[in-house]
């Protein structure tokens, strides 16, 4: 089965998805004329503003939602696994689909927001499912779309978040392999079974709390250590160019190489592209739809700078990265060189945090695409339930699984959600393009934006929500 599932994961990846990925970015960031660098002033400003209406999910609330999934285990975990397995160019590659894929970002969220569906309080609701169904008039791809986010955030990613967490308990001395995985897997399930039950408004607020205070946490931890290290960034930074274009090393062997575990690590780190985040941004109440796309933009550039924080504590450890420090024990190993036994403790209270609100925020995309399943209505007590302890059975699985097939599972689910939103979403680009100029036409007469369907000629007639 490990077998099968890593030669699967290397064809997805390679050349299918590499293709995909870059081609699909680069598009978006032409036809957006750039929009991730002229317009990251404003996408700051706009997260500060109130939503329109009392009591609905704000801007702010809804990229705390999508950064939750966003930022979580793979910005430590999965950076370190990249350095291990694909050397230090593979930060690189991380930051060019982080660059590139921040327009996509916008693309996709915009769109979210464009073909959002009305609730029965007034609140708004949508994702890749709701704008295929709508823009493409293709029931069966959105469908599709949707059982492939089910499985993603309810399987592969929990599976992996589970495990990446109990990772980091096996630098100390009471790690048992036969046990401990299963003991902090039961008490991980208990908490986040406790949280879902709460319903998908509830999960919004828990990771508008935690997500704050977590990157806040890591963010102090890596600065002291680059400030530790201000002499070392050049030769670092030496080191990643120089990996990163060496061609012959990458030929030589691409599904291994620094450019495909960049590629796969920034990818399910910053999760661009993927058709996640639009379900959050539909839910936030905005005046014009290109607001929320700047906003998840800029939970992308969060994203990356927290794993470039990883990577460079890794880096200016000195301690030569090997296959077998993989994970958890790469990163702590570094962080003891200069906070010696804080630093591996600090790292475990870091990913016990990220991986918790990463298991929140990937619920709460499949409680939206449930209910889109179910004629855009939440499904029944009673089969909610049932969904809800599956899902906490399988975070209590992954935390007993191996590295390889927990990440392969991971890698081959999200595979499979791109291989469906990009294409959509290049279908409907000419839609997002209208609205981010009208949003920019507004921005430039000195109006707070208010989107008009009729203003960029779209018939209103197939919108819920902008009528």
């Amino acid at each position: 089965m490990s077998e099968f599932l890593l030669a699967l994961d290397d064809v997805l990846y390679y050349p299918i998805l590499i293709i995909v990925l870059l081609a699909a970015g680069l598009y978006f960031t032409f036809t957006t004329g750039f929009v991730q660098f002229r317009w990251l002033r404003q996408s700051i400003r706009v997260i500060m503003e109130k939503p329109e209406k009392e009591g609905s999910i704000s801007s702010f609330q809804a990229l705390m939602g999508s950064t939750a999934s966003r930022v979580g285990t793979g910005n430590i975990i999965g950076i370190s696994t990249a350095l291990c397995l694909g050397g230090f160019g593979s930060v690189f590659w991380m930051w060019a689909i982080a660059m590139i894929g921040s327009a996509t970002a916008f693309i996709e969220s915009t769109l979210a927001q464009v073909y959002k569906r009305k609730d029965a309080n007034g609140d708004s609701y949508g994702g890749p499912a709701y704008y295929i169904e709508t823009a493409l008039h293709n029931k069966a791809l959105a469908i599709a779309f949707a059982i492939a986010l089910i499985v993603t955030y309810a399987g592969g990613f929990n599976l992996l978040a589970s495990y990446n967490l109990q990772s980091t308990f096996s630098v100390y001395g009471f790690y048992d392999k036969a046990t401990t995985p299963w003991i902090i897997g039961g008490l991980l399930a208990v908490m986040v079974g406790y949280c879902v039950m709460g319903g998908g408004k509830r999960i919004v607020h828990v990771t508008g709390t935690l997500v704050p205070i977590m990157g806040v946490l890591y963010v102090l931890l890596s600065l002291a250590i680059i400030l530790m290290h201000l002499d070392m960034i050049p030769s670092v930074l030496g080191a990643v160019f120089a990996d990163a274009f060496n061609f012959q090393k990458i030929l030589g062997g691409i599904s291994a190489s620094c450019l495909m575990f960049g590629i796969k690590r920034g990818l399910y780190s910053n999760e661009a592209g993927v058709g996640s985040a639009p379900n959050a941004a539909a839910a936030a109440d905005v005046s014009h739809p290109a607001q929320q796309g700047l906003v998840q933009m800029l939970s992308v550039v969060i994203d990356t700078i927290l794993c470039t924080c990883t990577a460079l504590i890794c880096m200016f450890s000195g301690i030569i990265p090997t296959k077998e420090m993989a994970g958890a024990p790469y990163v702590q190993a570094a962080t003891q060189v200069d906070f010696g036994a804080f630093g591996p403790i600090m790292i475990t209270f870091a990913m016990v945090l990220f991986a918790f609100t990463t298991l929140l925020g990937n619920l709460f995309y499949v409680d939206n695409c449930l209910a889109y399943l179910n004629g855009g209505k939440t499904p029944s007590k009673s089969t909610m339930t049932i969904y809800r302890i599956i899902a906490v059975i399988v975070i209590f699985v992954g935390a007993g699984m191996s590295m390889d097939n927990a990440w392969a599972l991971a890698d081959i689910t999200m595979a499979f959600m791109c291989l469906t939103n990009i294409p959509s979403i290049m279908a409907m680009n000419k839609t997002a393009i209208a609205v981010m100029k009208d949003y920019g036409r507004q921005l430039a007469e000195g109006k707070k934006p208010v989107f008009k369907a009729k203003n960029i000629g779209l018939d209103d007639s197939n919108l819920d929500f902008w009528k």
